[in-house]
């Protein structure tokens, strides 16, 4: 668990810093890349994907696989289901979104379709095996989706569920929705066979 710096205190691109930080101490500690895994939940799930994306525009060994649930793929916040699944996701709104946009990217020259931010945006060419959740009544589940098609598009090694009739954060109801627990074990499951455990 990566305690990274939070926002509007640290803006970008500090969490993605820490997380990158984060990897290098594992790297440090005699962990092999292909032994590691990216995970991460909502933001989480963003910066499962941006260390690998910038590993690899560094040359450098990613780790070995990544499960990013619920990701925040696109910072212009145009994608349709975000008035589609309004009524819908009672977690999040266009509002919510904004503020947050807003905390997290204070340079006013950074362009909300920048791939250093909006993941949707990026080459995924060389990314690590990526497994991707998310829930089909959130408000980011058209461009979680628009990710997973992506990643086939980049013959990135994927696997892409669509949680039904679950909104953003559906994962904190681990161990209380069955549905959910099913999930999260078959992605734990997916995850330690890409990284050969």
């Amino acid at each position: 668990m990566v305690d990274f710096r939070l926002a509007p205190e640290n803006p970008y691109p500090a969490q993605l810093d820490d997380a990158e930080t984060a990897y290098r101490w594992l790297l440090s500690q005699g962990y092999e890349p292909q032994n590691i895994g990216s995970t991460g939940h909502s933001i989480g799930g963003t910066l499962a994907v941006m260390p690998p994306l910038r590993l690899l525009a560094k040359g450098e060994p990613t780790p070995g696989a990544i499960v990013s649930i619920s990701p925040w793929c696109d910072l212009t916040i145009q994608n349709p289901t975000i008035n589609d699944n309004a009524d819908k996701d009672i977690t999040l709104s266009r509002q919510s979104l904004e503020l947050f946009r807003s905390a997290w990217l204070q340079d006013p020259t950074l362009n909300f379709t920048d791939p250093k931010i909006s993941i949707l945006s990026a080459d995924l060419t060389g990314l690590p095996p990526t497994a991707l959740l998310y829930g089909d009544y959130e408000l980011l589940a058209g461009e979680d989706a628009e990710l997973g098609r992506r990643l086939s598009d980049f013959k990135v090694t994927s696997e892409v569920h669509s949680l039904p009739q679950t909104q953003h954060s559906f994962i904190l109801g681990a161990g209380r929705v069955p549905e959910v627990d099913e999930a999260i074990e078959h992605m734990g499951q997916w995850l330690r066979r890409h990284l050969g455990r």
